[in-house]
């Protein structure tokens, strides 16, 4: 992100990261599936699988809720996304 671009209203409203308890995605562990990288819903909490994986569980959540933020859950990785209007910025 450039200096001159504004946060989205999603990403201005965030005070607090809500880090993951578990670096699982809770979905997939329900199925036996495996994953490639996991986000961390910053709304709700719920840690779930990126779009890389075979269930992409994190948009099948967004669609579902509405949750428009979520960030890395990847050690090292340290950038949130809005959904809502495609925009990444790092932490």
């Amino acid at each position: 992100m450039t200096q001159n671009e504004e946060l989205c209203q999603h990403l201005a409203g965030i005070t607090e990261v809500k880090l993951p308890e578990e670096r699982v995605c809770e979905e997939c562990m329900k199925i036996h599936s495996s994953w490639v990288h996991l986000r961390t819903c910053q709304t709700c909490g719920v840690t779930l699988c990126c779009d890389s994986s075979p269930n992409t569980h994190m948009t099948k959540h967004f669609k579902a809720t509405g949750h428009p933020i979520v960030i890395s859950a990847e050690e090292g990785e340290r950038w949130i996304w809005c959904y809502v209007d495609q925009q990444m910025v790092g932490y």
